[in-house]
C-alpha cells in the first residue's frame, strides 16, 4: 500500500515549526515525532522565550512524544528535524531510544557527527532532506539578524 507519508511529508511539518521559530526571533529549527504515520509531537527551539539553554526543538519534542506515549522510550519513533542535532539533543535521543532520526542540514560545527557524539545502536539515521530549504530558513535567520545589529 502507498502512503503519501513519507520522509519529505514529514519534514515539510517540521519546516513549519522552524517557520514558526522564526517568527518568534529563535533560531529556526523545527521538530516532529511520528509514529506509525502519525504525529506525535511538534516542536521548535524556544531558547530564548524560555531563557533556557536546553530549550532546543529536539528536546522539546522528545518531552512532549515521552508524555503522548507515557513512557520515556521512543521505540518505533522518528524525529524528522531540520537540522543535524547537536551533542546534547543526540545524547537525549541515545536515551530514548528513538528508532530514527532524519534531518534536513548539517551542522557542520556543532552537530552530533562532527562532534563525535554516539547514538543509540538501534537507531537509524538519515540526512539530506530537504537539506535545501533547512539551509535557506537559518541563513535568512542569521542574515537578518545581522542587520539588525
Amino acid at each position: 500500500m502507498i502512503t503519501p507519508f513519507d520522509d519529505t511529508y514529514f519534514m515539510k511539518k517540521a519546516l513549519q515549526e522552524a517557520d514558526e521559530a522564526f517568527s518568534k526571533g529563535e533560531v529556526p529549527v523545527g521538530a516532529v515525532i511520528v509514529i506509525k504515520d502519525r504525529i506525535i509531537a511538534r516542536a521548535h527551539n524556544l531558547t530564548e522565550q524560555l531563557n533556557d539553554v536546553t530549550a532546543h526543538a529536539e528536546m522539546q519534542a522528545i518531552t512532549a512524544a515521552a508524555n503522548f506515549l507515557g513512557g520515556k522510550y521512543l521505540k518505533d519513533c522518528t524525529l524528522y528535524v531540520t537540522l543535524e542535532p547537536c551533542q546534547m539533543c543526540a545524547g537525549a535521543l541515545y536515551w530514548s531510544q528513538i528508532s530514527k532520526i532524519v534531518y534536513g542540514a548539517r551542522d557542520l560545527e556543532r552537530g552530533f557527527g562532527v562532534m563525535g557524539t554516539k547514538l543509540h545502536p538501534k537507531t537509524t539515521i538519515e540526512g539530506g532532506v530537504l537539506e535545501k530549504e533547512a539551509s535557506e530558513i537559518l541563513k535568512r535567520f542569521f542574515i537578518q539578524k545581522r542587520n539588525l545589529n
